[in-house]
């Protein structure tokens, strides 16, 4: 069958391998359907990961249907669409033991620290897989799991109605983070600088935007919130000045989301933080955020609305890598085709 592997930094191949077996009672043989391309994908193709290994399969936004369970599963049956949670954890670690199998000490993450999705069939153990609607597309169903990157960002930001929230950044994961914002009834605020993702987070629900590059982020945000600031800034940029910014641009009490992985260290006064009692989290990954995107993908309460741009087939893979390096403008979101 066919895989996409990553050799090493900038060698992808198209490769052919053994279609895997199950081999314990609770595995779970699925065809797989559709595999966004993530930034995390790009870095590991450019070398920039720091948490990959290679050689890589590749592909952690995964959706397909069950073609053979073991003998012990009977929460899926053979014809049901599923996505992939992918991430492991050891259950027993603080972070396991505080609820936080995002950050388990022996995190293993589907497509980067193992095998990934970007292959014609996969096994993995049913705790890893959730149920949509055979009438879901698949289009829809590919993007759960950066949903689920969008409601852990929310749930850490502890966002709630009339919570005012600033966005920056318009990326795929700042759209995925605006859906889930929306629908916990906050005020949405985004930067970017660009104006085609600009009008498309307008589109998608942004109660305002703001041309990073045109004007100053901090002074209209608080011009937005009467002189308030942002009660919630989520720093989906993820560059040292950004971090530096949300500081500046979060209200008195406000909470700061980083989702970055830069090492450069960002110029952050004391101040502001003890001033205005801010707190600051990271958020990675998601935990136990599946069960409540699968609910919203079901109900049709999260569709993509021209998320996805641009699909390819498995077949001009390298093709679709090229693309989306080169076309960082166009492409929201491309995908992988298995059919």
């Amino acid at each position: 069958m066919k895989a996409v592997l990553i050799q090493k930094a900038f060698n992808l191949e198209l490769v052919d391998i053994i279609k895997p077996q199950i081999k314990t009672p609770t595995d779970v043989l699925v065809k797989v359907k559709r595999v966004g391309i993530c930034g995390s994908d790009m870095h590991i193709y450019h070398g920039t990961n720091p948490l990959a290994t290679y050689p890589r399969v590749v592909g952690h936004e995964v959706t397909g249907e069950v073609v053979e369970v073991g003998q012990d599963i009977v929460s899926v049956q053979i014809g049901d669409h599923i996505v992939v949670e992918p991430i492991r954890s050891c259950g027993t670690c603080y972070a396991c033991r505080k609820g936080r199998p995002n950050v388990c000490k022996e995190l293993s993450v589907f497509g980067v620290h193992e095998d990934g999705g970007m292959q014609e069939y996969i096994v993995l153990p049913v705790n890893q897989l959730h149920v949509v609607k055979s009438n879901i597309d698949w289009d829809e169903a590919v993007l759960a799991e950066p949903y689920t990157i969008g409601a852990q960002a929310v749930w850490r930001g502890g966002i709630t109605e009339g919570d005012t929230v600033l966005i920056q950044g318009c990326g795929p994961i700042g759209i995925c983070i605006l859906k889930m914002a929306k629908l916990h009834g906050a005020k949405v605020l985004m930067t970017d600088l660009n104006f085609e993702r600009l009008q498309f987070a307008k589109e998608n629900g942004a109660d305002f935007v703001i041309d990073a590059g045109k004007e100053s982020v901090v002074e209209k945000v608080f011009e937005l919130t009467d002189g308030e600031g942002a009660n919630v800034v989520i720093d989906a940029v993820c560059l040292p000045s950004t971090f530096e910014l949300s500081v500046q641009a979060a209200s008195v009490a406000g909470t700061i989301v980083v989702l970055g992985f830069d090492e450069r260290p960002s110029s952050i006064p004391q101040l502001p933080i003890t001033k205005k009692e801010l707190t600051i989290v990271g958020s990675r990954l998601q935990t136990k955020q599946f069960s409540k995107v699968v609910a919203l993908l079901n109900d049709a309460k999260l569709t993509h609305d021209g998320l996805i741009t641009h699909q390819f087939s498995i077949n001009d893979v390298q093709e679709a890598f090229k693309f989306v390096e080169d076309n960082p403008d166009k492409v929201r979101k491309a995908v992988i085709v298995f059919e």
